[in-house]
């Protein structure tokens, strides 16, 4: 690995170090790259051998809509999918349930049997492709899915690569798209867990995910505070279940948010990447590296984007995307500047991807590894999130862990004031946000969302009828019977739950059979 040169014809070092340039003491060395602590990164040599995977995070409508949207990106040069499901989908719902009115199609796509999932991948290489689904409650449904699509293109399991998100608790703190109680959701976790070790080694089994807190108002601090602990509580769940640390702890991986205050955002992926080393390895004794390392995806700030002046995102976008690379992300979404006001147009994912483009391939982030080591204000910074972080994780394990904290709403509380007192700022302009409190216009140009076809509900529900009718029935009724058996036993709930959606069982029949066995979650504050 050697040096490359600036525009200047200067060198530009792979790595620098405690004496380059001179001047730093060696008292603050901080190690190297890919090791042991790993805040200077995960891998010796970061985006200097490759730069990061970029994802466009793309969903909508009908699986077909999305399959075009997917090729789309594919040709534009994205080196992984990322899969937005609707609501019904994520709630574990069919599109012609009751509940699901208005809602199919709208924010992702819609998913209610392996017919759909064939046309979200046609004519899509399943063992060339990285695919990211972001899907809690019933990620494994949507799992099991895509790797019986991938059979049927002759994709073994051992050739699949992504993740899913399967990021529960975070629904009970801040999101809301939870199914079951929080106990047998674990237990679903850790099945989910044991399978993906024997039949999709390569998969990431869970994106343990800080994005949706931030969304919700979370601090940086308690993103990463709030994250972790419920990563312990996986990690617990999952050790209880009879696995070994090291069986199951290299395969996690963490998604977290990238806002515009850049130094912060740095350090804050610093100070995560420090603490989680030190919890698995003093914590939980992790003795394989890779266990230790915190790999994670990144999504630029959706809260942050504007539907006043949305052009205006695109900078926004631009400097939250610097923030991520400059912190050591491993793969990068970065949102499109009409997000704010509807579904992205494909222009605008366009350029969105543009951005990651242009950083990797025209900037030179790429020449060295972790550009701000060394600095006096990203240092401090860091030191400063990682002691604060800590603090708050503890005051988590005070309660006994993360779902005991969860159930007495300690995370929830947390984050409502952070959220208040961020509202409070914006709308007295202490926080300036640029065209919505200063630097207003007063005539927005005109804009053409893209909208998505309220026809799309009959057409999944016509589709289910039809697959209602042309399936074995009685074969159905047989594979549900096992899920709920085995949801009833001491046994992996995924191979019978994998034999009905072969069987043509829809999302919703899988997902009711488990709610009749687990029951479903009810906030304390709703009752």
């Amino acid at each position: 690995m050697g040096a490359r040169e600036s525009e200047s014809g200067l060198p530009i070092e792979p790595v620098y170090g405690p004496g380059q340039p001179a001047g730093f003491d060696p008292a603050t060395a901080l190690g190297e790259p890919g090791a042991f602590p790993y805040t200077r990164g995960v891998y010796p040599t970061m985006y200097t051998s490759r730069p990061w995977t970029m994802r466009q995070y793309a969903g909508f409508g009908t699986a077909t809509e999305s399959n075009r949207r997917y090729h789309q990106l594919i040709e534009a040069g994205s080196m992984g999918l990322s899969v937005a499901f609707d609501l019904p989908t994520q709630m574990g719902h069919d599109s012609d349930a009751q509940l699901a009115h208005a809602e199919v199609g709208k924010v992702g796509v819609a998913i209610d049997s392996i017919e759909d999932m064939r046309r979200l991948f046609d004519g899509i290489p399943l063992d060339k492709v990285s695919t990211s689904m972001t899907i809690n409650a019933p990620a494994a449904v949507l799992l099991l899915l895509y790797q019986l699509v991938a059979e049927e293109q002759g994709v073994p399991g051992d050739k699949l690569t992504g993740t899913i998100q399967n990021d529960i608790l975070k629904e009970y703190i801040a999101r809301g798209t939870y199914i079951f109680p929080p106990k047998p959701s674990l237990r679903l976790v850790a099945d989910t867990f044991r399978y993906c070790k024997d039949e999709i080694p390569k998969w990431n089994t869970i994106s343990i995910s800080g994005y949706h807190m931030a969304e919700a108002g979370a601090t940086p601090v308690q993103e990463i505070a709030f994250t972790l602990a419920n990563a312990e509580e996986y990690v617990r769940a999952a050790i209880d279940s009879g696995l070994a640390v090291d069986d199951f702890a290299p395969r996690l991986s963490f998604f977290f948010v990238a806002r515009t205050t850049l130094l912060e955002e740095i350090a804050k992926f610093r100070a995560a990447r420090r603490l989680w080393a030190r919890i698995m390895r003093d914590e939980f004794g992790a003795t394989n590296p890779k266990s230790m390392m915190l790999r994670f995806h990144t999504q630029t700030a959706g809260v942050q984007l504007t539907a006043q002046q949305p052009e205006v995102n695109l900078i926004r976008v631009a400097v939250q995307a610097l923030g991520a690379v400059l912190g050591g992300t491993q793969s990068l979404h970065t949102n499109s500047y009409d997000e704010a006001i509807a579904l992205p147009t494909e222009k605008a994912a366009r350029l969105a991807l543009r951005t990651q483009q242009v950083i990797a391939y025209e900037s030179d982030l790429t020449a060295t590894v972790d550009p701000f080591a060394g600095s006096y204000a990203i240092e401090s910074m860091t030191d400063d999130i990682e002691a604060a972080a800590a603090d708050l994780i503890r005051r988590v394990e005070d309660y006994g862990g993360a779902v005991a904290a969860i159930e007495h709403g300690f995370q929830k509380e947390e984050i409502e004031r952070a959220a208040y007192r961020d509202a409070l700022e914006i709308d007295s302009g202490e926080r300036v946000v640029v065209g919505v409190n200063r630097y207003r216009t007063d005539e927005e140009e005109p804009y053409e969302p893209l909208r998505v076809d309220p026809a799309i509900e009959a057409a999944q529900a016509e589709r289910l009828d039809r697959l209602r009718a042309d399936r074995d029935n009685a074969e159905v009724t047989r594979r549900l019977d096992d899920l709920r058996k085995a949801a009833t036993a001491d046994t992996n709930v995924l191979h019978p739950l994998r034999e009905a959606l072969r069987a043509s069982a829809t999302v919703g029949e899988t997902c009711n059979a488990l709610r009749e066995v687990w029951g479903q979650y009810v906030p304390p504050d709703a009752i």
